[in-house]
């Protein structure tokens, strides 16, 4: 059987309660490294997304993916969401939409990542504050204001896969097209993203719950954010057909939700649900 190409994606689940966003419980908790990761491999969501869509040995994505690049926009959003570093404003009497409400820095203390930190001095700087879906496309640079293309962020991806050569996951080398020599990134060996995959299907599997509001937050991320990214089926293809069939059908449940819903619900991350809706209209 023929399987859909480009659907979907993501990584682990807890089964305790959720701590309050932006709290410093939250944050240690969000940052933590998973049990079998040590500290040196620990990943941010935007290498996560990144390095599933690395080819092994080539060390490139692939040329016809015109998705990841927003999709990096909004992990890191996301990954400052959940460091506790900016929230939306307040939905006020009239209850506004998420992606009516606009992007507020919380607390502009550096996060240690130099992308993190330097979107983090745009919307510090930006007056007044812009939505979640404007601050995807400023990141981007895929606006037509030209007062907006300041705050692209550039070289995204490669500045992501030179912090995964530093963390020993990737290596540099020069390829030839032709035309043009590249600087790619092979993996070194492929413990980490295999690790990284088998955990993505054990979510959607064995470790699956049927609750979003129990789930990870990074895990719910992760599984939206490869799928906007267009590399979530890379993470399903060596699935047998059954469970391949069962992983899509879960991560299409999470894509169907009503993010609107959800984000009113008690401890949820509005900022999270907020990308979520953008990449969904």
């Amino acid at each position: 059987m023929e399987r859909p190409s480009g659907l979907v994606q993501r990584r682990n689940v807890s089964r305790g309660a959720q701590p309050t966003p932006g709290s410093p419980e939250a944050e240690a908790d969000d940052r933590r490294p998973d049990d079998a990761d040590s500290k040196e491999t620990r990943l941010t969501l935007m290498e996560e997304v990144l390095l599933l869509g690395l080819k092994d040995k080539e060390g490139y994505t692939s040329f016809w993916n015109d998705c990841i690049s927003s999709g990096l926009r909004g992990c890191i959003l996301i990954e400052l969401g959940l460091r506790g570093r900016i929230e939306l404003e307040r939905a006020g009497m009239r209850r506004k939409g998420l992606l009516s409400r606009k992007l507020i820095v919380k607390s502009d203390t550096p996060t240690g990542d130099v992308l993190l930190d330097e979107a983090l001095k745009h919307m510090k700087e930006t007056d007044p504050p812009e939505t979640v879906q404007s601050w995807i496309e400023y990141l981007s640079g895929e606006t037509w204001n030209p007062l907006k293309l300041r705050y692209q962020l550039k070289n995204v991806r490669e500045r992501l896969a030179k912090n995964l050569v530093e963390k020993g996951v990737l290596t540099t080398e020069k390829q030839n097209f032709l035309l043009f020599d590249m600087t790619t990134h092979p993996l070194t060996d492929n413990v980490i993203k295999c690790r990284l995959v088998r955990k993505i299907q054990e979510a959607v599997l064995s470790e699956w719950i049927n609750d979003p509001q129990r789930m990870d937050r990074r895990t719910a991320a992760l599984l939206v954010l490869a799928h906007a990214s267009d590399v979530l089926e890379n993470a399903f293809a060596p699935l047998p057909d059954e469970e391949y069939e069962l992983a899509t059908w879960r991560v299409r449940k999470l894509l169907d939700l009503d993010f609107e819903q959800e984000s009113l619900k008690q401890n949820a991350l509005e900022i999270m649900w907020a990308v979520f809706a953008a990449f969904a209209k």
